[in-house]
């Protein structure tokens, strides 16, 4: 098992999820296979837990990783960090579990990534604030990227850090997309199958950058590529 390689251009890779197209997605094996690969950045999510924790999965349950009707936001940290995921291939593996928000950023820390932090669900000022804090109390602030489906969270998020790179998720490319993000200076974070050179090239010369998900075609990336987007965020291409 390997990744694919591509190539790239002057365009920057973000492992999605870390290196999830080897190793168990949102994990710390992920995030150590993102580490050691050309990588530019290493894509994770963040969620807030019952006892205001900040733990790393993507779902709202654990079902489809973990077949367990275990909810993310309602468990405690302590509840979370008891269960072990299988790995790709169903088997058990002890070692991977739901990491803590701080062991994510130590991994980019260790490995010199940028850090893609997607804030899940509507966090609410006093929790981005919290996410902030930890991310600037290790010395990463300044190597992160905030992402979110969530406008309100990027609209705190914005009036809190003034000075945070942050991106819109969004999977449609629209004049109303685009008139948010030149408002409030954030990045396009923008499904794949939604661009075109020219929404790429308008929001270049509004000074805003464009990332893409979740590109793991070659064809798909080489296209991409060709339009000017400024970042792939992929399972598997390097």
């Amino acid at each position: 098992m390997n990744t694919v390689c591509i190539e790239k251009k002057n365009c920057l890779m973000i492992a999605h999820r870390g290196v999830s197209g080897l190793e168990r997605e949102n994990t710390c094996a992920a995030f150590v296979a993102a580490g050691v690969k050309s990588y530019y950045g290493i894509e994770t999510d963040v969620h807030v837990t019952a006892d205001g924790k900040y733990v790393i999965f993507h779902d709202d349950d654990l079902k489809r990783v973990a077949g367990l009707d275990i909810n993310v936001e309602k468990s405690t940290f302590a509840e979370l960090s008891e269960v072990r995921l299988p790995d790709t291939d169903g088997n058990p593996r002890s070692d991977l579990c739901l990491p803590a928000l701080s062991d994510y950023i130590a991994i980019c820390r260790k490995y010199d990534k940028t850090a893609v932090l997607e804030l899940k669900s509507r966090i609410v000022p006093e929790h981005i604030a919290g996410i902030v804090a930890v991310v600037k109390d290790m010395g990463w602030f300044n190597r992160t990227i905030f992402i979110s489906f969530c406008k309100e969270n990027l609209v705190d998020l914005r009036g809190l850090c003034p000075d945070a790179e942050i991106q819109f998720l969004t999977g449609e490319a629209t004049e109303e997309n685009f008139r948010f993000m030149e408002k409030y200076r954030f990045g396009a974070d923008l499904c794949g199958t939604c661009v075109t050179p020219e929404y790429v090239a308008r929001l270049h010369a509004a000074g805003l950058k464009v990332n893409c998900w979740t590109i793991d075609r070659p064809e798909d990336a080489e296209k991409l590529i060709a339009a000017g987007v400024d970042f792939i965020t992929t399972d598997i291409l390097e």
